[in-house]
Parts: structure tokens; C-alpha cells; sequence
């Protein structure tokens, strides 16, 4: 099973499109910058397009 779940997903952000624009800009922006919201053991997740969703579900990555 996937972690965070896309249900969870959908209930912050509006469309599956927005939310795999945003998360590939942010993962984009990890591999370039190494700069992470969380602890790196905090993550359930080791690459950066789940990080990127474990944000966007903990809130650190607002969708406006």
C-alpha cells in the first residue's frame, strides 16, 4: 500500500491534476536544493516524490 493514500491526498487538494503538478515541483525542488520540511527520519518514504506527498498531507506544502 502506498503512503499517504490518495483519498487522504484528494481531501487537500481539489484534482489529481494539481496534485501531481505540485508534487513533482516540490520533489523537483528537493533534488535540487536537498532542503526537506520534516526530519529525515520523520519520512515514511525514501525518494522525494513521497516525501513530497507526505508534505503536502502534513501541511507543510500549501495548494492554493
Amino acid at each position: 500500500m502506498l503512503y499517504p493514500s490518495i483519498d487522504k491526498l484528494l481531501n487537500i487538494v481539489d484534482s489529481k491534476y494539481i496534485l501531481v503538478h505540485v508534487s513533482s515541483k516540490r520533489s523537483k525542488q528537493m533534488l535540487e536544493n536537498r532542503h526537506f520540511q520534516m526530519k529525515d527520519k520523520d519520512y515514511v518514504n525514501k525518494k522525494e516524490l513521497g516525501r513530497a506527498l507526505e508534505e503536502i498531507e502534513k501541511g507543510y506544502v500549501k495548494v492554493l
